[in-house]
């Protein structure tokens, strides 16, 4: 009897470790799903733009961001007063639910990276949150 119980606990078990398998597999996003123009829904004014505009290397794509909705026109940034490549400008590529952007600043050329992660992309909504838990979502409003 006890063998009985043993290998039922045993198939069991292994049962519930198979299965558990999948529940710690990260979701994937497809990457077409993310080109275009989004709109954060928390601050009508920020724009965020992911291009298919590759980089040299290939390895990431282009994008660029401002915000429209400080209350000073003095602190107000437009998509036309971005200089190609300089601040606002960012690379970025994502990799399942992993999102890296790294932003580009004229200043000596340097490049700040974040990473977030992707828990929500269709083709009107895009969700991600960062390290922090932090979450942050967009509105597509054209491709």
């Amino acid at each position: 009897m006890k063998r009985i119980l043993y290998s039922l606990a045993t198939a069991c078990l292994m049962a519930v470790l198979m299965t558990s398998c999948n529940m710690f597999t990260a979701p994937s996003f497809e990457e077409d799903l993310l080109i275009g123009k989004w709109q954060n829904t928390a601050n009508s004014g920020e724009f965020w733009v992911y291009t298919t505009e590759t980089t040299n290397d290939g390895e990431y794509q282009y994008g660029h961001t401002w915000d429209e909705s400080y209350n000073d026109p003095e602190q107000a940034v437009y998509e036309e007063d971005l200089t190609p490549y300089g601040n606002g400008w960012f690379k970025w590529k994502l990799v399942k639910s992993s999102l890296t952007q790294i932003h580009l600043m004229e200043n000596a050329g340097a490049e700040i990276p974040k990473v977030y992660t992707v828990t929500a992309l269709t083709e009107t909504t895009l969700t991600y949150k960062d390290d922090f838990k932090k979450t942050y979502t967009f509105k597509k409003i054209s491709k």
